[in-house]
Formats: structure tokens, C-alpha cells, sequence
């Protein structure tokens, strides 16, 4: 049986990494022959500005026009959103018109599922859904939650974003109790590393004995590199941009710990199974 793995990539703070994170690790996935659709789920559109949609405000179907036809009922067909990137990776993009989406939320029937409605009918066909969550914990960001198996928390290394957490945390274990019991921390990256600084190994001890008997923390760590910076201008991943650069491959390990740490739990599964 196909199975998909819907992962948000969230993080109330914003400047951590999301949406590198987002479209990065789509990408890196995408080499080891995964189908990977990325959803931008920021008003702002900076995933969609990221993957080369200069024109986002003229695009004729996003993800607010999906989830507006989920509110009313309507027959929703995802795929007229989906745009095509030259990296093997797809995109359900977005512009300013999402923002509206949160009061319009206020009063729908099932307002925490509208965007599960929104791609329930892509589940089949992808191996990845990746969802780059705005710098908040409103209601779009719970419905990433809502439909998403587990959420990968990027922290920048400095000790006010890691000292944010705790909220974020509670947000996430309150979707997990009310509204998507299947939803897990699938980890925490650390990203803008300098390694010329102790800062960075600070902060990781102390999200190591913080968080780290209860959640992951990768052992990948993503460094702050001026490239990651120009790729986004050009509408490329870093993996294009700068191939053979420390910051690409560091994604491509990162991608490596997320097949593995499924295939564990795929494992584990299995063995429950059979246990019982």
C-alpha cells in the first residue's frame, strides 16, 4: 500500500530556515527518486518567490482558492494548482490572498481540516508533501499540523530562537491530543550554524537536554552560507546553485537521516504487527 509522508516544516519564530528547509530538502529528496510536492503556506509566498514564480499575485489557482472551495463545498481538484519545477519537485504555491484565509477559518465546519481536504486527493501520487508553515501558530499553520504525519522544527543557533520553543511544542502535542493523534515531532535541525563560534554547540547541548530525551535532534546541522542566500534569487535549490558547496551537501544528509528515520519507524511498525 503507497503511503505518503505529509511533513510540515514549522516554526513560530521567523529568518530560521523554513522555507530554505522546505524547498532543500524537497529537492534532496527528490534525488533519491521520491515524488515530492512542496505546499507554501505562508502568505508572504516565499517559497513560491524561492522556486522561480515571479509573478505569484497573477497565478490563477493557489492554495487559498483550493481551501475557499473546501469552506464552500465545492469539488476540488488540487492538481490545477500544482506547478512543475525543473528539479523534479512540484508546488502548490501561494500569495496575500492566503492571509484572508485565517478569518474566513473563524467560522468554517471543520475549520482544522480544510487543507487536508485540500490534498487528499494527492496522497496517492506523492511520496512527500512538505509544507512551508507561515511564522505563526494561526489557524493555517494548525491545519498544516492537522494534516501533517509529523512536523521538523528548524532552529536558528542563537539563544533566543531556541528559548521560543516551549510554546511551539505545547501547540504541537495540543494538535496532536484534539485534532491529528497521528502527528510526531520528527525532529529538530539546527540551522545558520557558525562553526567559528562555541554559540552554536551551546545551543544544541542545550536543546540536547531540553528536548532531546523526548524529540530528535538531527545530527545534521545546516551552516550559514552566503550561497543558500543567492540560490534564492535565481529560483534554484542550493543542491543546483552551489552542487559541491558544504551547504548542499548537508541537506543531502539531512534528506539521508529523514529516509532513515522513516524507515525505522516502517520497521518498528512492522515488527508491532507481528508481534500482535
Amino acid at each position: 500500500m503507497h503511503k505518503c509522508e505529509v511533513i510540515s516544516i514549522a516554526n513560530q519564530k521567523g529568518g530560521v530556515g523554513k522555507t530554505t528547509t522546505t524547498f532543500n530538502l524537497g529537492v534532496a529528496l527528490a534525488k533519491t527518486g521520491k515524488k515530492v510536492l512542496l505546499i507554501d503556506a505562508d502568505p508572504q509566498g516565499d517559497l513560491t518567490t524561492y522556486m522561480g514564480i515571479e509573478d505569484a499575485d497573477g497565478l490563477s489557482v493557489t492554495l487559498a482558492d483550493l481551501m475557499e472551495r473546501s469552506i464552500r463545498d465545492e469539488n476540488i481538484n488540487s492538481e490545477e494548482s500544482i506547478l512543475k519545477h525543473d528539479e523534479n519537485v512540484d508546488l502548490i504555491p501561494s500569495n496575500l490572498e492566503l492571509s484572508s484565509m485565517e478569518i474566513s477559518l473563524v467560522n468554517a465546519m471543520s475549520r482544522e481540516n480544510t487543507m487536508k481536504n485540500c490534498i487528499a486527493d494527492l496522497k496517492n501520487k506523492y511520496d512527500y508533501i512538505l509544507i512551508d508553515c507561515m511564522p505563526s501558530l494561526g489557524m493555517i499553520t494548525i491545519n498544516a499540523l492537522a494534516c501533517s504525519n509529523k512536523v521538523i522544527i528548524p532552529v536558528q543557533s542563537e539563544f533566543l530562537a531556541a528559548k521560543g520553543m516551549s510554546h511551539l511544542m505545547k501547540t504541537v502535542l495540543k494538535v496532536k491530543k484534539q485534532i491529528n493523534p497521528d502527528l510526531k515531532i520528527g525532529g529538530i535541525l539546527l540551522t545558520m550554524v557558525d562553526g567559528r563560534t562555541n554559540l552554536s554547540k551551546d545551543i544544541a547541548e542545550e536543546i540536547r537536554n531540553t528536548y532531546g530525551t523526548v524529540f530528535k535532534l538531527f545530527n545534521t546541522q545546516i551552516p550559514r552560507g552566503v550561497k543558500a542566500a543567492e540560490s534564492s534569487r535565481q529560483g534554484e535549490s542550493i543542491l543546483s546553485y552551489d552542487k559541491n558547496g558544504k551547504v548542499a551537501q548537508n541537506y543531502i544528509d539531512f534528506a539521508k537521516e529523514v529516509l532513515e528515520y522513516e524507515r525505522k519507524e516502517n520497521q518498528r511498525n512492522a515488527n508491532t504487527v507481528q508481534v500482535r
